[in-house]
């Protein structure tokens, strides 16, 4: 499962690597494949493609849009980043500490 997960974050080549040898978005995209591998059926993600440019932003959202879809898996994440926000089937907002139904996905 380790190995297939660290693949499904595009890590299988990096995978005899030590941390001190990875990079900071490589390292967010272990911990990724950490949540993933054993197949939880919730995943609590707090900004989880902060340190991740655009392209890998991209394939991890779709990769969690899978896992819901396929694994029926719950995912819930924090997030400043807007383009992710199209992936989500619900949107919350924290807004003057009071969370706040933004409007549900399309």
């Amino acid at each position: 499962r380790v190995k297939e997960a660290l693949d499904w974050v595009g890590l299988s080549k990096r995978a005899k690597h030590r941390p001190y040898e990875l990079s900071g978005g490589e390292q967010q995209r272990v911990a990724i494949a950490r949540a993933i591998a054993n197949r939880p059926s919730l995943i609590l993600a707090d900004e989880p493609t902060a340190e991740l440019d655009s392209k890998r932003t991209f394939q991890i959202m779709q990769l969690f849009r899978k896992l819901v879809d396929e694994q029926n898996m719950t995912i819930i994440l924090t997030t400043h980043d807007p383009s992710v926000l199209h992936i989500a089937d619900q949107i919350y907002e924290l807004e003057d500490g009071k969370l706040i139904d933004s409007e549900v996905a399309l």
